[in-house]
């Protein structure tokens, strides 16, 4: 049987945000992989330079980081088991989380221009 698509039922915001955090999780230097559990703490969220973000060698665009200021968003991350949020600067994908598919990453994967 075919998986469901966003079986979570996510909304957009939430689904931007997961998927932009996995992106933020693939870059080793921004990141502490927990060996044991196999969850990833994102060391930092990125901040705005302008109008786009830098998210490791990728641009986006600063209205799609809405949801890394939003605390529902968080909140709902983690109340479904996707993330951890521990402060304002730190956030933990769980296995979930990393796994979790958005249907979005491959839009949020374009070179930065500088």
């Amino acid at each position: 049987m075919a998986m469901k698509k966003n079986p979570l039922k996510l909304n957009k915001l939430q689904l931007r945000t997961l998927a932009l955090a996995q992106v933020i999780a693939e870059d080793p230097a921004l990141t502490h992989h927990d060996e044991g559990s196999g969850d990833v703490t994102l060391l930092s969220l990125p901040h705005a330079h302008g109008d786009h973000v830098h998210i490791g060698a990728f641009s986006v665009n600063v209205r799609d980081i809405s949801g890394f200021s939003n605390l529902a968003v968080w909140a709902v991350l983690e109340r479904k088991g996707l993330a951890r949020h521990t402060t304002g600067e730190t956030v933990t994908l769980t296995v979930e989380g990393l796994a979790y598919d958005t249907g979005l990453g491959h839009h949020f994967r374009k070179p930065s221009n500088h």
